[in-house]
């Protein structure tokens, strides 16, 4: 009996251990997805940017002088929001994506 209790311990424990994998693995593939699909606006002018997502929802000057274009959404309750740089020529310079999926 003390044999089957270790088994099934060990059992849980691996089971635990794999579904925490698959759920990182997951959580990879959408990020990288996000990056893919934003990293297409690299090198677009800032109209581009404008024409495919619509009008951001803020947006502010930083201190080098670059424009930032924030875009705010929320999924199964949860903020997504994805900023672009813009340098002076108005051309998207990088983007940042925090909590979207």
């Amino acid at each position: 009996m003390k044999y089957f209790n270790l088994f099934l311990i060990n059992l849980f424990v691996i089971v635990l251990l794999s579904g925490c994998q698959t759920i990182k693995q997951k959580t990879d593939d959408i990020v990288e997805k996000e990056n893919k699909k934003l990293s297409q606006f690299i090198g677009k002018s800032s109209q581009d940017l404008k024409n495919s997502l619509g009008n951001p929802d803020e947006d502010f000057k930083k201190e080098n002088g670059n424009l930032v274009l924030v875009y705010n959404t929320k999924k199964y309750g949860i903020l997504c929001e994805r900023r672009f740089e813009i340098n002076p020529k108005l051309v998207v310079i990088g983007f940042v994506s925090n909590g979207c999926f």
